[in-house]
């Protein structure tokens, strides 16, 4: 048969979506375009045997975790002669623009990966498709997953992911600093945490841990607020409560981090992971989607990586998921979506190979696979228990970067006490939530 081609979609046709996404504008959930059809097809049964089929599969994974899911799709492609895998890589920032209006002109992906806070949003644009009747086909269930990363892949009485993966923040550390200082073992608790910074600082070194204003300092601060015992926002996505008093503690133990003179003040986004890996500092908290970098541009660097110590009264950490999605389209082909589940199904059951891209495989049999135990991330698979997610509320993100991480910023910058950054970005969050809900479900 001849081969189908796996040649990258052109940088012209990218851009093209990114225009028409830009001409369209973000809204296209309630008017406009034709609405795409949802179906799942005839059902999966065994392997596929239709006709040979290109499949075009889209996500963001551009950084380092690129070369493993090339390498799944690789082995995809090379397991059968049947079905082509096309993969699209679009920066994250640009995905959700561009696949939306792809799905709403008619040259939509047949499958995706997404983050799960994002599926509210997509679901209610009309872009991705319904997968509840589709779960048993693929051969998962609830109980070969966390708990929550499962029921984060549902909105509004439906399952629209499935998820592939967990990435958490974690803490990082420097071990040539700690060790030649007298700090042994990585800190699980506040007050070892605490008194090992006061160690470091005692002996001189200078801001051993830094607290950014901006990225990640919003994912630093839930993983902290949930700790405290509080929620960001109602589940019913109406109100922000992330101003509550669990709020104001966790935000100010940032501050008084830079008050104190562990963190430099004005650290500037991401900047507190550039000096962590050019040596300076002692611990950075982070995503575990630096693992790979780390190891590729700092390889003389001695660091540890464990789950983030409990500051407040329960461990808790910001994580998000990868969760894999199929898209609605207009014309809907039985031995397209019957190929595009069978891909689904190969990723799930193969997603121990994800181990690679630095981040936790949601599936339990993944996580006890010998090569997800022998990665660098290992250790973070005792902190999935406590992972936490942003509920299933449509737009949440974007209420997030208007309101909280603003906030963030006035009260990390010096500008507003906790208390009064919260309240005013709260305040702003729940009418900006408000708004939504009368968009997306009125």
């Amino acid at each position: 048969m001849a081969r189908l081609s796996d040649a990258p979609m052109s940088r012209r046709q990218v851009l093209g979506l990114g225009a028409l996404a830009a001409g369209a504008g973000f809204g296209l959930s309630a008017c406009g375009s034709p609405v795409p059809l949802a179906s799942s097809g005839p059902a999966l049964d065994g392997e596929y045997t239709g006709p040979p089929v290109q499949l075009e599969y889209w996500n963001g994974f551009t950084g380092g975790d690129g070369p493993a899911m090339r390498e799944i799709v690789a082995r995809f492609n090379e397991s059968q002669d049947l079905i082509r895998v096309r993969m699209n890589v679009v920066q994250w920032a640009q995905y959700y623009q561009r696949v939306v209006a792809a799905v709403h002109a008619g040259k939509g992906p047949d499958i995706g990966a997404m983050h799960v806070e994002q599926l509210a949003t997509q679901a209610a644009r009309q872009t991705i498709a319904p997968l509840t009747e589709i779960v048993d086909e693929l051969g998962v269930s609830e109980e070969e997953y966390p708990t929550e990363v499962w029921e984060r892949g549902m909105y509004a009485g439906e399952r629209y992911g499935i998820p592939f993966d967990v990435h958490s923040l974690a803490s990082y550390a420097n071990l040539d600093v700690l060790e030649s200082n007298g700090v042994r073992g990585l800190p699980e608790a506040r007050q070892d945490f605490e008194a090992s910074l006061a160690t470091l600082v005692g002996a001189g070194v200078e801001s051993p841990f830094w607290v950014p204003n901006r990225w990640p300092a919003h994912l630093i601060f839930l993983s902290l607020l949930w700790q405290f015992g509080g929620e960001p926002y109602s589940e019913d996505g109406s109100t922000a409560t992330f101003d509550s008093e669990a709020g104001v503690a966790a935000l100010q133990w940032l501050v008084t981090q830079i008050q104190t003179g562990v963190s430099p003040e004005n650290v500037a986004p991401d900047s507190q992971y550039t000096a962590f890996k050019n040596g300076e500092g002692a611990y950075t908290w982070d995503g575990i989607w630096q693992i790979n970098d780390l190891l590729t541009t700092a390889p003389d660097l001695r660091w540890g990586l464990s789950p983030i110590p409990t500051i407040g009264e329960q461990p808790a950490v910001w994580a998000n998921s990868h969760q894999l999605v199929m898209f609605k389209s207009r014309a809907p082909d039985d031995n397209r979506l019957l190929a595009t589940k069978t891909f689904m199904r190969y990723l799930v059951e193969n997603s121990e190979i994800w181990s690679q891209a630095g981040m936790v495989p949601a599936r339990a049999a993944a996580r006890e696979s010998e090569e997800f135990l022998a990665s660098p991330q290992a250790p973070i698979a005792e902190a999935v228990p406590t992972m936490r997610f942003l509920p299933s509320v449509a737009a949440i993100g974007e209420v997030q970067a208007q309101t909280l991480e603003v906030g963030l910023a006035n009260a990390i910058l010096g500008r507003q006490s906790p208390q009064e950054a919260l309240a005013g970005a709260a305040a702003q969050a729940s009418q900006l939530m408000q708004s939504n809900l009368r968009k997306f479900e009125g």
